[in-house]
């Protein structure tokens, strides 16, 4: 799509480079003599801070460590943190990246037209706060605050949110969830009364069989997973993986089920179906803890393996001898959640049925299966209550029952002249999340855009999203600013500390810093009542039992368990946060709503001829595309490969390392050429790619035409009807041999 309005600006030497940029380049002859070998500082003349990564959202506590001159130069794992362990992984050890990168945006910039045409020139912070908060009253006095969205991921969003929620809006959404782990959360819910959390309850380093349905642990480095998951190989861990590709995992795997994509619905119901006709399951745990077992039973009678190998192209043996591992396991079992789980659009429902199997092994609350999680509660800094939005991000997502939390496509059609809904959103802020490559169908977020009165967008990079904004805010990296407290959910309750370890670069600033200064321009003083965010820090961590200052010195504090035992005691009486209190393998719940009570499997779309799936995935030392800049990761890993099985690249006559393009069902090609990698380890009916590569904006310096976008790719959603998650696998493409944009300008 082309857009007039708001033309795409290409931000060239403006905020990222000129004079600002003298001096910034990093590089280890700083500090180390390569000539020599010798390291031109001594270890124990280092400084170091407390901090977590923000490079992923596993959130790794660690360290920071400074030379005499201030320079950042290392760092490693917190020892006594639970996420880590002591040791980051790739990309948390590629942080400095972040620092240090020269691309980082360096000013605040602000949109100009001149004789037609637009670009950016270069702002002071206060003139730059004083357009963003005029914009906000204007929008609020015209249409009402509830029409300004905050659409945000990671630790600066919630900064934000703050400040949202103090101006009178609470249409905020976070693409994580209708994007990501939305389904999962909603799954899992229904069946148990409660997420799985992140990082997930799983009680990988007790398990005896993991079972993993499109779960790349090792690929996607969640580190105390991938950590505990190594050592369970160690032990002789059993492990079960359904992917159609053999991933890193697979190849360790006891069974490797390459499914035919799509069907992995019926594979879980017929598993069902063998643990309950051959009396495999946990009885005496479905007799206490659950409730519509006969219904279940009944649902399941004629998903047999034979039924199911007509679907999946997996042979009735291995199904029933895959459903005995897990039983002969039982209850350290684990049949993984997933994280990335918006593939179909009935992912809601396949996410219940993966809790079903759970529930059936016995693993919920067992040991080797899902402990009972507990994170520390952090009290909120003092502040007035918040006004009562008129409508809200629940009012967008109304057609979605079972939706917890806003949903970033829903807030980007009611932006959309014409589109049905009520309730209209006018102008964004977009923190921290490169939106055009984040949420599917490209050319609706775009027309989104070209229809908004205004567009602020936060970053630490010059993302393709930034090239839409009225104004850009440069955020500094997670070592140069505090942020909350991180308490996340584990076996035992923890708190980590992010502080800085040197100024902001350049003109950047922290988030908390940017909201803070809003919300004085916009009459919100008393929601911030702090000179420095250390102050709020302080104030909650003193709450808790500790303080500051001794934060600065431990960088992490474990605390004691206070919600009870870790597992469930035998035959202990246990009330479920769901409404019949029990493990509901029916739900009520979805059958008064409308929806099927119990998962079914829907057929789904097949490629045409000439046509794959396209499949895409991680890489260990990338987080999606906000890593592939990055001068350590880029060094890792600087483009992906197409994964094409040989039999299918006889057919085309391609080539192993051959450059080409491709193509989806919609008629959309890829910008950039993407190298051929051709592998027995991919189903014939499916391609792969790593996802986050293809950037088009050239001040991304090293990712820039660097390998093909997926995100480009997927142009057709299928909707979860329930909570609303986007379904991303209902994509195909071909190939072009021949490069389609010989006389076009990239």
């Amino acid at each position: 799509m082309k857009t007039t309005r708001r033309q795409f600006i290409k931000i060239s030497s403006l905020g990222i480079g000129g004079a600002a940029i003298a001096g910034s380049g990093f590089s280890m002859i700083d500090f180390f003599n390569l000539k020599s070998k010798k390291r031109t500082y001594d270890l124990s003349e280092l400084n170091r801070y407390p901090t977590y990564c923000d490079v992923c959202f596993w959130k790794c506590a660690g360290w920071a460590y400074t030379n005499k001159a201030g320079k950042i130069i290392k760092l490693e794992g917190n020892k006594k943190d639970t996420h880590c362990r002591g040791r980051f992984c790739p990309r948390g050890t590629g942080g400095l990246g972040m620092y240090y990168d020269k691309d980082r945006l360096k000013t605040p910039l602000i949109r100009v037209e001149k004789d037609g045409k637009q670009s950016f020139r270069e702002a002071s912070w206060e003139e730059a706060l004083e357009l963003v908060a005029s914009k906000m009253k204007g929008i609020r006095d015209k249409y009402g605050q509830e029409s300004f969205a905050l659409i945000k991921h990671g630790t600066p969003g919630k900064h934000f949110e703050h400040l949202f929620n103090a101006y009178g809006s609470d249409t905020i959404a976070e693409p994580a969830y209708a994007q990501c782990r939305g389904p999962r959360a909603e799954g899992f819910k229904l069946t148990f009364g409660t997420t799985v959390g992140s990082p997930e309850a799983t009680d990988i380093r007790d398990a005896k069989c993991i079972v993993l349905i499109g779960s790349h642990i090792g690929e996607n480095m969640h580190n105390s997973q991938v950590q505990e998951l190594s050592d369970a190989i160690d032990r002789g861990i059993s492990i079960i993986t359904v992917d159609p590709r053999l991933s890193t995992v697979a190849n360790k795997s006891k069974y490797w089920l390459p499914i035919r994509p799509s069907t992995d619905i019926a594979l879980l119901l017929s598993w069902i179906h063998v643990l309950i006709y051959e009396g495999l399951y946990d009885k005496p745990y479905v007799d206490k803890y659950c409730s519509g077992f006969e219904e279940l039973k009944e649902h399941v009678r004629h998903f047999t393996p034979e039924w199911a190998y007509n679907i999946t192209d997996i042979k009735p043996k291995k199904i029933r001898d895959s459903a005995r591992e897990m039983a002969k396991a039982s209850p350290a079992v684990i049949v993984h959640p997933g994280r990335h789980v918006v593939w179909y659009g009935d992912d809601t429902q396949r996410t219940r049925a993966i809790a079903i199997l759970n529930a059936l092994l016995g693993s919920w609350g067992r040991r080797g299966g899902f402990y009972f999680k507990e994170k520390k509660k952090i009290p909120n800094y003092p502040h007035p209550g918040y006004p009562e939005p008129k409508w809200t991000w629940k009012d967008l997502n109304k057609k979605y029952p079972f939706a917890h939390s806003g949903i970033t496509t829903e807030v980007i059609r009611a932006s959309i002249p014409g589109v049905d809904g009520e309730h209209k959103v006018k102008a964004w802020m977009v923190a921290g999340t490169n939106l055009t490559q984040s949420i599917p169908d490209k050319n609706l977020t775009l027309k989104a855009i070209e229809n908004l009165e205004f567009l602020v967008v936060v970053d630490l990079m010059p993302m393709e999203i930034t090239g839409y904004a009225d104004v850009i805010l440069p955020e500094c990296s997670y070592l140069e600013r505090y942020d909350p407290i991180r308490s996340s959910t584990f076996r035992t309750p923890s708190i980590a500390l992010r502080s800085p370890a040197a100024k902001p670069k350049y003109k950047s600033k922290p988030a908390w810093w940017m909201a803070k200064q809003l919300g004085k321009k916009l009459g919100l003083n008393e929601y911030f009542n702090y000179d420095d965010y250390a102050e709020v820090l302080d104030w909650q961590l003193k709450q808790i039992g500790t303080s500051l200052e001794e934060m600065k010195k431990i960088g992490v504090k474990n605390f004691e368990r206070e919600s009870g035992a870790l597992y469930l005691k035998d035959n202990e009486n246990y009330r479920f946060k769901t409404p019949s209190g029990k493990i509901e393998l029916y739900s009520k719940k979805l059958k008064d709503a409308g929806f099927d009570p119990m998962p079914i499997y829907v057929a789904h779309a097949k490629p045409d001829e000439k046509y794959y799936r396209l499949i895409y995935g991680r890489a260990p030392m990338h987080t999606f595309s906000k890593t592939i800049n990055n001068p350590y990761l880029n060094d890792l890993k600087d483009e992906n490969f197409i994964w094409i099985n040989p039999r299918i690249a006889k057919i085309w006559n391609i080539k192993r390392n051959q450059k080409i393009w491709i193509k989806n069902q919609d008629g959309i090609i890829s910008k950039f050429p993407v190298k051929v990698r051709l592998t027995e380890r991919i189903r014939w009916d499916s391609v792969y790619m790593v996802h986050g590569f293809g950037h088009d904006n050239k001040n991304l310096s090293r990712a820039y035409g660097k390998g093909a976008s997926d995100s480009d790719m997927i142009t057709n959603i299928k909707t979860d009807p329930l909570m609303g998650g986007t379904g991303l696998r209902e994509n195909f493409i071909t190939f072009l041999l021949d490069n389609p944009h010989k006389n076009v300008e990239l």
